[in-house]
């Protein structure tokens, strides 16, 4: 190893023999996000809408919207490739209050159904559309709904499950299926030696791994919530740099509902429900539905009197969804899953039979993960350049920056596509077919990034 090497392991051990010897400091650090996370949520929604022109200088509703939708979660998202789950060890106020909860709690068996694995892409699936037809970017009530639901339901898993651990986190956290695929992609980990483990170590202090990772057996950055705990743990477990690729091409075997996530909810779901406010074919779909139903005289599904909580009301800025609205949302987000998402799965299906060996093609499925992460990416950021926007920023730069993110997210799903490819196709050019279907597979994903940043 060189010497640079050497001194980046010994850097990133320090780091997190830091964060293991100062956890009273984190602890205090995350109940400080806790009461920024609580006044930002809950006060705005006690106050009156704002006006068109207040500016997140003189608005706390706005900054509050800002703080959330602007900077919180599209930056969160980037977070994961950069330093693992970094933000669900050191600072999700989620995180904290389910494990808070957790060691107070009745700490009983976590049930047989909660350890389902299709809960990561359910809980995304229902909370992205949820979101989209109470608007959840725009209207503090709704965000008070979707984050505070949220929470509410993470203190009371953890007072019921478990003792001291973060159940929550890890089987229904809406978004703990995007963190685990995105934090694949970290090029650092915690790395368990298994010589060191096999080792007598004599009286040893157990570890309350709160995510409840199996830490002997642990690979990947995907489940590590990187809060340093186990660090130097039986001289076994140390921070370590990695490859960005590693995890992907060496470690991860795919699961089916890792593939829905990725496929079907990233690439499919969220694209529909990013763009049907953007769409000319939403607008035709909601107007042909409205002629049908009025040719029968069908008339309850055009008024708009559904409570805020179920579909977006607020009468007094002139902004409220009728039945039909809600219906067209959710199966325009359906139709972006089927047009977007099956493809891209089916590419990647293609790919992996037209390779020799026994095939998975939901190993091969893994590599859409670049292009995924940067897709939701796309859409959450879309937010942030509105709100800077309507405070007067110019953003030129920001078309080519977003052609740019897309273009270097699917080459990198191209690049680990074809070394996939390699540990079952030695000779380069028999892989071209399997990327030319995986290539294809990801065109509509492409295209309705472009539609949407370029021609509506």
């Amino acid at each position: 190893m060189s010497a640079h090497g050497l001194s980046l392991r010994q850097s990133a051990a320090r780091a997190a023999d830091f964060l293991r010897d100062h956890a009273a400091l984190l602890r205090g650090l995350q109940w400080a996000i806790v009461g920024v996370y609580a006044f930002l949520l809950i006060v705005p929604a006690c106050l009156p809408l704002p006006g068109s022109a207040a500016s997140v200088f003189d608005n706390l509703t706005v900054l509050a919207q800002f703080a959330f939708w602007g900077v919180w979660w599209p930056f969160v998202l980037v977070s994961m490739p950069l330093l693992g789950r970094a933000w669900c060890g050191w600072l999700c106020p989620e995180g904290m209050l389910t494990e808070w909860a957790s060691e107070r709690g009745q700490g009983r068996a976590i049930p047989k159904w909660m350890r389902w694995g299709g809960w990561p892409f359910v809980a995304f699936a229902g909370t992205t559309v949820y979101g989209q037809l109470v608007s959840v970017y725009q209207y503090p009530l709704a965000a008070l709904a979707v984050l505070g639901g949220s929470t509410l339901a993470a203190l009371a898993v953890g007072w019921r499950y478990g003792r001291g651990k973060r159940v929550w986190c890890r089987h229904l956290c809406p978004v703990n299926g995007v963190f685990n695929l995105l934090a694949r992609l970290a090029p650092w980990h915690f790395r368990v030696d298994a010589q060191a483990w096999r080792r007598p170590a004599g009286r040893t202090q157990a570890i309350n791994c709160a995510p409840l990772v199996p830490l002997r057996h642990m690979q990947g950055a995907g489940d590590c919530h990187m809060c340093g705990r186990c660090s130097g743990y039986r001289g076994a477990i140390a921070l370590t740099p990695r490859s960005p690729e590693s995890e992907i091409v060496e470690v991860a075997h795919g699961e089916a509902w890792q593939t829905a996530l990725i496929a079907f909810g990233l690439m499919g779901l969220a694209v529909g429900a990013f763009l049907w406010s953007a769409s000319p074919w939403f607008v035709a779909l909601k107007q042909w539905a409205a002629a049908w139903l009025i040719d029968r005289d069908i008339y309850w599904p055009l008024a708009d009197n559904a409570p805020w909580f179920v579909l977006t009301h607020y009468p007094e800025v002139n902004d409220s969804f009728s039945w039909l609205d809600g219906a067209c949302i959710v199966l325009f987000a359906l139709g972006g899953a089927l047009l977007a998402g099956g493809p891209a799965w089916a590419g990647a299906w293609l790919a992996d039979r037209l390779l020799p060996g026994p095939g998975n093609p939901h190993r091969m499925a893994q590599a859409m993960i670049p292009a995924a992460g940067a897709g939701v990416f796309l859409g959450l950021s879309a937010t942030t350049v509105t709100l800077l926007r309507h405070e007067g920023l110019k953003l030129a730069w920001v078309p080519a920056a977003r052609f740019a993110l897309l273009a270097l997210a699917l080459a990198w799903t191209l690049r680990l596509a074809w070394r996939l490819a390699g540990g079952r196709q030695p000779v380069p050019v028999r892989r071209l077919p399997a990327m030319a279907a995986m290539a294809a597979g990801l065109a509509p994903f492409a295209t309705a990034w472009v539609l949407f940043f370029a021609v509506w």
